[in-house]
């Protein structure tokens, strides 16, 4: 199976890298993989339709994974502007199509960075002087609810490690790189876990 993720920007990549192999281990799943990042969500959902459309007419051993940030908007009217696309690309969501699709349209609430949130051990690991604790606190509970955005937060919390700022990139790659895809807590992340998993069912 080959498998190509569309995504908005370098660092959701940059995690992918890590947490594809995690989640399809080698051992258990076969396939290929390649990412193609673009710079924004504008930007991917305004080339999508003509990189859909080239799928058509290629054999059936293949997944496209779209993944994109909810932000502020409204999750099910981007879910649907997203399987609206697919649909035109004349190609099949697993909404549509449970059994026989092409696309699986996921979305990070609201942002990538909840994933991260969603696995206070890979943070710890990766950054050891962010607290253990962080994970218990209500305002973290819901790695998916976080309050005034899931990037400034991390940004905060990471200051002593990223001085000038939160390099998203670099953060996203030594993050993920513990990562482990069963113990994670973000909602959003499970779903895509889920579904690439079912790629395979």
């Amino acid at each position: 199976m080959l498998l190509h993720f569309y995504v908005e920007e370098l660092s959701a990549e940059a995690a992918l890298v890590e947490l594809v192999p995690r989640i399809l281990p080698a051992d258990e799943f076969e396939y290929d993989y390649d990412i193609f990042p673009f710079q924004g969500k504008a930007s991917l959902l305004r080339n999508l339709p003509n990189r859909l459309k080239a799928y058509r007419h290629r054999s059936d051993d293949w997944r496209v994974i779209v993944l994109v940030d909810r932000d502020a908007d409204d999750c099910q009217k981007l879910k649907a502007e997203l399987d609206a696309i697919v649909r035109d690309s004349e190609l099949k969501t697993r909404t549509e199509s449970p059994t026989r699709f092409h696309v699986l349209n996921r979305i990070a609430i609201e942002e990538l960075e909840a994933w991260f949130f969603g696995d206070v051990e890979a943070l710890v690991t990766a950054y050891p002087r962010v607290d253990a604790s962080l994970g218990q606190k209500s305002a973290y509970r819901d790695p998916d609810a976080i309050k005034g955005g899931t990037w400034e937060h991390l940004e905060k919390l990471l200051a002593f490690y990223h001085p000038g700022g939160l390099e998203k990139i670099r953060a996203a790659g030594e993050i993920s790189r513990h990562m482990q895809p069963d113990r994670n807590r973000s909602k959003s992340f499970q779903v895509f876990r889920d579904g690439l998993r079912g790629i395979f069912a």
